[in-house]
C-alpha cells in the first residue's frame, strides 16, 4: 500500500473495525481520543439536529487523527440515538441499560450514523444516514433472559443491543440500512474511497 493509500480508522470501535475488515479493507486503527461530551454539549445548546451532532463528532475524530497522520485517508464515524426528542449516550450501567430497553419496548427510535473522511488535515467528505428501529413488545421474561445472555457487552452500544447478535430478537422491523445501524454507512463510504483511489476500484 502506497503512502497516499494508507487507510486509518479513527475509532476504537470493535464493530466498525469488523465492518471494514469484513469488507476486505486493509486499515490501521488510531483512536482520536477527542472530548466527545464537549462537542455534544456545544451542539445540543444550539438545538442542532441528531445528524448535525453525529457529523460534528465524526468530523472531529477524522480531523484529529488526520492532523497527525496527514499522509493517510482517515475515517471518523459516530452515531446518535434519538427517542421521543431526547439524545441518548451509551448506558453507564446494566441498570440503566435495562431501564432504557423498557422505555424502548413497543416503540420506535432513530439511529443516525455519520462518517467523515479527512486527508492532509482537511475534511474531504461528510455523510450521514438514518435508520428507524421498531422495538417489539417483548415480555419481562424475555428481557431478563436477554440481559443475562448478552451481559455487559451491551454497554458498548448506545441502544443497549447488538443487532448482529441476540439483540436482533428485540425488534419487529427496521427501516433503513443495516450498516447504518452498525454505526458506519459502509456502501457510501466505499464509493467515496474508490472515487479518490484510497481503495481499489
Amino acid at each position: 500500500m502506497s503512502a497516499r493509500r494508507v487507510l486509518v480508522l479513527a475509532s476504537a470501535s470493535e464493530i466498525r473495525s469488523r465492518v471494514l475488515g469484513n469488507a476486505g479493507l486493509a486499515f490501521e486503527v488510531d483512536p482520536a481520543g477527542i472530548d466527545e461530551s464537549g462537542i455534544k454539549m456545544e451542539h445540543r445548546t444550539t438545538a442542532a439536529s441528531a445528524a448535525g451532532v453525529a457529523k460534528a463528532l465524526a468530523e472531529a475524530k477524522a480531523l484529529a487523527v488526520s492532523r497527525r497522520r496527514p499522509e493517510a485517508w482517515v475515517v471518523g464515524a459516530d452515531q446518535i440515538l434519538t427517542f421521543q426528542g431526547t439524545f441518548f449516550d451509551k448506558p453507564r450501567s446494566m441498570a440503566e441499560a435495562v431501564s432504557r430497553l423498557r422505555r424502548f419496548r413497543g416503540r420506535s427510535h432513530d439511529l443516525v450514523s455519520a462518517v467523515c473522511v479527512a486527508f492532509e488535515g482537511r475534511s474531504q467528505w461528510l455523510y450521514s444516514e438514518a435508520a428507524v428501529l421498531h422495538v417489539r413488545d417483548f415480555s419481562d421474561a424475555f428481557l431478563d433472559s436477554y440481559i443475562a445472555a448478552a451481559g455487559e457487552s451491551i454497554l458498548a452500544s448506545v441502544g443497549a443491543y447488538r443487532l448482529e447478535g441476540l439483540g436482533a430478537q428485540l425488534f419487529s422491523g427496521i427501516d433503513g440500512d443495516y450498516f447504518t445501524v452498525m454505526g458506519l454507512p459502509l456502501l457510501p463510504l466505499l464509493g467515496f474511497l474508490r472515487d479518490v483511489g484510497a481503495v481499489a476500484a
